[in-house]
Order: structure tokens, then sequence, then C-alpha cells
């Protein structure tokens, strides 16, 4: 039994058939259990040191920021005109509609003002970026409150006391399907993975998954969300359909926003293995090992061609095949 609810002291009195106080059979078993563990198995002890001093290193540099960054936020959600709310949220618990509410974080004003013209006032909030994140990897989470823009996020979600104060069930990263969007993207994943590793454990991070292509003729319309699906697009409707590449979020309207965030939302989910190491992800493609990104990228890079043919870089078969892998690269 313990003396309150937040369950920092034991209260029971004596248990049997030692006859001892808790608090002492606790201690002793500590003393001898957990000491000759630690001592069988040096490498779980220096991973416990690491994270105690971790901490410790996190309480003493928190301490005199964190008033601050608090009252920043809070004059920031009054405020604040990159958060666009929703009615619901996922601590409401009497809500039947909190499994739905998602946070869609975007790449600048122009995609979210696609998605908040077109969203379920309801259960989907927008959250507006401005520029790219910083690259967080490495750094402690003093970053966070001295961050405004990470600041905010940890605000709308709620996250920075206790997980279960979340305020969306889903988290959602809408960016361009370009090389832009996706280092926005990947940005985003290492400020989740260094910093709020359980939204990601507990299946809270998505990302959105938007057509590439708009397929049509006067009488159908079809989204691509592939080079595949294209091809079958064209194949469909015939002769000389109306092809158009959409560049970025912004690009698409309103009225076809909502097709995308809607009862046909393509979310793609972001998922670690159990066995997965999330600081050798991190520190593999954010890291300060930019050459071993580039051998890799250059051993793996392929160039579509026109013709729908692909080519390797390693066997280039003609001068135009030269000059594209030049310009890819």
């Amino acid at each position: 039994m313990f003396e309150s609810q937040t369950k920092t002291k034991l209260g029971s009195q004596e248990i049997e058939p030692e006859g001892k106080s808790m608090r002492a059979f606790i201690n002793d078993f500590l003393k001898d259990k957990l000491d000759n563990y630690l001592h069988r198995h040096p490498d779980v002890a220096d991973t416990l040191e690491k994270k105690i001093k971790q901490s410790e290193r996190e309480r003493k540099e928190l301490s005199g920021i964190r008033k601050l960054a608090r009252d920043r936020a809070k004059k920031a959600s009054l405020h604040n005109k990159k958060l666009r709310d929703c009615r619901s949220h996922l601590t409401d618990l009497k809500d039947e509609k909190r499994e739905l509410t998602t946070l869609f974080i975007t790449e600048g004003d122009s995609a979210s003002g696609s998605i908040t013209k077109s969203r379920d006032v309801n259960t989907q909030a927008v959250f507006s970026l401005r520029g790219k994140p910083l690259n967080c990897y490495g750094l402690t989470k003093k970053v966070v409150y001295e961050n405004e823009e990470f600041n905010l996020i940890q605000a709308a979600l709620d996250i920075e006391e206790d997980m279960d104060n979340l305020r969306y069930n889903n988290i959602v990263i809408a960016t361009d399907a370009d090389v832009d969007g996706m280092h926005i993207r990947l940005l985003l994943l290492t400020f989740f993975l260094q910093f709020f590793p359980d939204l990601v454990k507990r299946n809270h991070v998505y990302v959105l998954q938007t057509p590439l292509f708009r397929v049509r003729n006067k009488k159908k319309t079809i989204y691509c969300y592939s080079e595949e699906e294209r091809r079958a697009a064209i194949t469909e409707l015939g002769k000389n359909p109306e092809i158009t590449r959409f560049k970025g979020l912004g690009e698409i309207s309103p009225d076809e926003f909502k097709h995308f965030i809607g009862d046909d939302i393509r979310l793609e989910p972001v998922i670690l293995t159990k066995n997965a190491s999330i600081d050798s992800i991190l520190s593999y493609f954010m890291g300060k090992n930019t050459p071993e990104r580039q051998d890799f990228i250059i051993e793996n890079l392929r160039v579509e061609k026109d013709d729908e043919k692909s080519v390797d870089l390693d066997t280039p078969d003609s001068e135009e095949e030269n000059a594209e892998i030049e310009k890819a690269s």
C-alpha cells in the first residue's frame, strides 16, 4: 500500500513471515538482488548510468528556461496563427470521435491553406511550419524549449509532462513529394524519435500520401500516387488524356484535397521494429557521416528515362545517359 496517489512512499507496516517493515524489506532486496544483477550485467549498468546522467544534465539545463518557455507557449496558444485547432481531442474521454483526432503538420502556409479549408473541423487540426525545422540530432532537450517551433509543437500536442496528455491520436506529417519535402519529413521524424520516441512506438505518427498526378478526360478524373498508377490511368482513359503533375500540396485545390484527407485518406505509418536502435538510425541519416551517405546514394541512384527504362549508374550505355546521370547527380 502507498501513502498517497503519487505513490512516492510506501505505507504498509509489516509483511509476513519476515516481520520486517515494507521499507526495510525493499531496501534489503534492492541492496542484494539489484546490486548482484548489475555486477553480472555491466552493459545494463552502463546504460542505466548514462540515462541517469543524461536526465541529470537535462534537469539542470531546463531548470532555468522551462518557466520562460511555458509562458511563451501560453501566449502563443492564444495568438498563434500557425495552429488551427479542432473541436475534439484525444483527452476528451467521453467524446466518441476522440480516436479520429488528427494533427496535420504541414510545410508552409500554402499547403496548410488547402488542408485547413477542406478539413473536418471537429477532428482535424493543422500546424503550419515556417521553413525547415532544426536538425536536432545529438542535441539535448533544452533545444525543445529554446526553439520556438519545437516548443509550439510540444505545446500543441501537450506532451511536455506525460504522453497520457496527448491531444491528438494521429500525428500526420504532410509535406511535398520533392527533395525539400522529404528533408522536412526527416527533420520532423528526428525531432519525434530524439525526444518523444513513444509517439512512434505507440503508433501515433504517420506520413500523408497525396497524389503525384491527376489524369483526366471529359468523363472521368483519376488521381495517381505512383508512376504505375499513372500508366494504368492513361491506359484506362484512352488517347490523349490531360495529365497534371502536382509539384506541391499548395497546388491541390481545397475541393480536391478533401478527397485525400477524408474517408479515402492514405496514411503510411512510421514503424520501429523491435530490434531497431533509434540512435544508430538517426546517426546514419542525420549525423555528420556525409561521405558515407553520399556513397550510398551514388551506389543506389537510378535514373528514370522517358521510355520508362531504368539506368544503372555503373553501366551507362551512351553519352546521353552519361549526361542524364551527371545532371541527376
